[in-house]
């Protein structure tokens, strides 16, 4: 009788630790998946405000953000999340990055009156090269590196004359922003620009030197439509055309460029 327990329980003990094994097995085989790092930029300048879009952009933007946090419609979760403008009073303005914890328990309407307390529109200058300095350095000094990196913007796009000592509207001033602290901080980088001009996108495609940096953006008349996406007297989370439509336009996903 013993013997027919030893073996009973060797039998067992087997079997458990193959089981385990099989599992080591499995999750050495299933890497895990790097969470994105989130970074958002807003345009808090006056000459946004007058574009008649920041009030549309802010109220989108704490859509957005809460429909990252809770993972709404499929949309990923940031590891790391960290929202400044992208201006100031002056030029090379050092910037204040709200963290995640900063929107974590908060419903969007709570998000949105934060948006707009933390960023009126009130900046002089629209300056985006200090913002991605600040964001390769936070990047690098939190060591973020490892996971994709994507910056969205809330935006006109259009650089400031005054931050590039250049003349207003020319081909010049998009061709000193400066992209180069972005490349190669990691694997997948994008720069999500919204509420731009036709005409602004493309210069931004076309004169804003980039090699692995992908590049996407999304016209102004697009981005005021997103309203239209939203059911009326449904739950933020059961918005499923919404958060498509998030998808399909904001987050869209691109291919990398070659370097």
């Amino acid at each position: 009788m013993n013997g027919l327990r030893s073996a009973a329980a060797a039998c067992i003990t087997g079997m458990v630790l193959a089981a385990w094994l099989a599992g080591c097995t499995v999750q050495a085989s299933e890497p895990r998946k790097a969470h994105m790092t989130l970074f958002i930029g807003v345009d808090a300048s006056g000459s946004f405000k007058h574009s008649g879009y920041y009030d549309n952009a802010l109220t989108f933007l704490a859509h957005y953000i809460y429909g990252h946090l809770h993972e709404l419609g499929g949309l990923e979760k940031p590891k790391s999340l960290f929202v400044a403008s992208v201006g100031g009073q002056n030029v090379n303005e050092p910037k204040t990055f709200h963290q995640i914890h900063d929107f974590e328990g908060k419903d969007v309407a709570q998000i949105e009156a934060d948006l707009r307390k933390w960023f009126p529109p009130s900046d002089k200058v629209t300056d985006f090269n200090p913002f991605f300095q600040e964001v390769a350095r936070i990047t690098k000094e939190r060591n973020l590196v490892l996971a994709p990196i994507t910056l969205m913007v809330v935006t006109d796009g259009i650089p400031d004359a005054a931050a590039s000592e250049g003349k207003a509207g020319t081909r010049e001033l998009y061709e000193r922003i400066n992209l180069k602290p972005l490349e190669y901080l990691a694997r997948n980088v994008t720069v999500r620009l919204t509420y731009v001009s036709p005409k602004v996108g493309e210069q931004w495609r076309s004169h804003v030197t980039r090699q692995r940096v992908r590049l996407w953006t999304v016209d102004a008349e697009v981005m005021k439509g997103w309203k239209n996406q939203m059911q009326a007297g449904t739950d933020i989370a059961q918005q499923n055309k919404f958060w498509k439509w998030v998808q399909d336009n904001v987050d869209f996903r691109l291919r990398a460029n070659k370097a």
